[in-house]
């Protein structure tokens, strides 16, 4: 018996070791396979990927490199120190011949010349931070290659005021870190195998420069030098950042079409602002608006001023041409309008092409900050209300005519089949003839909601005025008395000549024996209602604490009368 037991003990002894280890085998062999499969997902693991998991302010450049890409750049900045005096030499030679006429074509008004008297880019050399090798086209080289630059130059501006007086500019304390893009392009047989070298600043991280009179300060001079200062910037951001492309011609050849061209049309239709910090001691602000997506003047385009208003309503159309959806932005600036001094800046925003899906309105209302490089502004400056339409070429508006011939054209076919009439080729914006759309707008309006009460009694006697802003048609509907949720059922058809351009405003007041008392307002353009034929929704009240419009709209369009 006692033989037995021990005989069972001990297989049961053995039975669970052999378990336990082959556990211990299963979980090893577990363990080994989710290492080995962490260990291929660090070796797939992208510099993005990394950045997702380490936020930027710990993220020191050194960590994107391998051991072979830190010494490239070990090797670079070696080779770039000895070269430096002869490399500042040449560059400050191509800084001089290339962004004197930028400077030229940028120069405000106020300025009867800007050239340099003298430009060199001293002793201390630029440092690459970062390399890398973008995969694309197997027929170029492109290379990224990050810059930090804390430099001695010594560049003097020479600058002359419409009123005669010159003003030697010194450009000082530059600092600046970047990340320019190299293409080499195309790829030939013959030494150095490469046509052509194009060159752009991919991503500006940080300029910093200031300005002083030699001899003087320049601040001295009210005007001149945000001036100044704005014209260089603006003339760095689009001479040479990215998808303007520097090329250099290596090889003999016509290499024309690695310069820009233009992608496409961004439709922009300033709409209003509202709540707009006020800049006037006496009265308000006579705010207008300038927008661009490059800040070239003659691409840069300013809306009437609005006199002494907050909560200006615009209503005005723009279009602007695109040749990098990709990395390019809408900037608005919203300025107060000074007279004869200069503008104050009272917010800016800006759009990202990239966000904007092909051929779709989009809607938005933009806060205004006072540094788009900061964006962190505590103090409200207000918002502007825009509605967007990007629309590559190749692809038909949403807003084609069928009566219209040339309905089945994109909109550069048009051009080019219209240039015999005299019709800039190159620019398909001042060429262009915008589409009319026609038709009936019928509108009801069904009630209210929620609104605020205006009487002692704790309610108001609410009626609507509908006003077309472009037709300067009215109407209104009737009032009712002693609710704040009032039925209407009332509508109401207009005949709308430029529906792309018509603006949509009710305003709901508060009936009053002497006199009444504005509740709020609904502002919108009719494109949804285009686009759709039918939209029936609840609206808020802008400029009310509470309430809500409900609207059915309904668009009939009208073919278009020809001679």
């Amino acid at each position: 018996m006692g033989f037995l037991a021990g005989y069972v003990l001990g297989v049961a002894a053995g039975i669970g070791l052999i378990i336990g280890f082959a556990r211990y085998q299963n979980i090893r062999s577990k363990r080994r396979t989710d290492l080995a499969e962490a260990i291929a997902a660090f070796a797939r693991m992208t510099v993005d990927d990394s950045r997702k998991i380490l936020p930027n302010e710990f993220y020191p450049s050194w960590v994107v490199f391998s051991q072979r890409q830190k010494l490239i750049l070990t090797w670079l900045n070696q080779h770039l120190e000895k070269l430096w005096p002869y490399v500042n030499e040449a560059a400050s030679e191509l800084i001089r011949n290339s962004v004197e006429p930028t400077l030229d074509a940028y120069r405000p008004v106020i300025l009867a010349s800007l050239k340099f008297s003298k430009l060199t880019l001293g002793t201390v050399a630029p440092k690459f931070t970062g390399v890398s090798i973008i995969e694309g086209d197997a027929r170029e080289i492109i290379m990224e290659l990050e810059l930090q630059w804390d430099g001695n130059p010594n560049i003097v501006l020479d600058v002359k005021t419409i009123v005669g007086v010159g003003l030697p500019v010194q450009v000082k304390n530059i600092g600046f870190t970047g990340v320019f893009r190299i293409i080499f392009k195309p790829l030939v047989d013959e030494f150095p195998c490469f046509g052509a070298v194009c060159y752009s600043l991919r991503e500006k991280k940080n300029l910093d420069f200031t300005l002083k009179v030699v001899g003087g300060d320049v601040s001295a001079i009210p005007g001149i030098s945000d001036t100044l200062e704005a014209t260089i910037r603006d003339a760095i951001e689009d001479s040479i950042t990215w998808p303007v492309r520097k090329i250099i011609p290596i090889l003999p050849g016509d290499y024309s079409y690695l310069e820009l061209k233009p992608v496409g049309i961004l439709e922009v239709k300033l709409i209003q602002a509202k709540e707009l910090s006020n800049k006037d001691i006496i009265g308000k602000s006579d705010p207008f608006a300038k927008l661009f997506v490059r800040p070239l003047r003659d691409r840069m385009k300013s809306s009437k001023t609005i006199s002494n208003s907050t909560n200006p309503i615009w209503n005005e159309h723009f279009g602007f041409v695109v040749e990098d959806e990709s990395t390019q932005h809408l900037t608005i600036r919203i300025y107060d309008d000074e007279g004869i001094q200069a503008a104050e800046l009272i917010g800016c925003a800006q759009v990202a092409l990239k966000d904007l899906e092909p051929g779709k309105v989009k809607d938005v209302w933009l806060k205004l900050v006072k540094d788009l490089e900061i964006q962190r502004d505590q103090k409200n400056r207000g918002q502007v209300h825009l509605e967007l339409l990007y629309c590559p070429y190749g692809t038909e508006s949403a807003f084609m005519n069928p009566d219209d011939p040339d309905f089945r054209l994109t909109m550069l076919e048009k051009v080019l089949n219209h240039g015999s009439d005299g019709i800039d080729k190159t620019d398909p914006i001042k060429s262009r003839k915008d589409p009319i759309v026609r038709g009936v707008l019928s509108m009801t309006v069904i009630s209210a909601e929620d609104l605020p009460s205006t009487d002692l009694m704790g309610k108001s006697d609410p009626f609507v005025e509908i006003i077309l802003k472009k037709s300067e048609q009215k109407n209104r509907t009737r009032v009712l008395n002693d609710t704040l949720n009032p039925i209407w059922n009332q509508t109401f058809d207009f005949v709308i000549e430029d529906g792309l351009h018509e603006l949509l405003i009710l305003e709901v007041w508060d009936h009053d024996t002497f006199g009444k008392n504005k509740l709020g307002k609904c502002i919108m353009t009719l494109t949804r209602i285009i686009l759709e034929g039918e939209v029936m929704d609840s609206f808020p009240l802008d400029g009310a604490e509470s309430g809500r419009l409900n609207l059915h709209l309904k668009w009939t369009p009208q073919p278009i009368m020809r001679d």
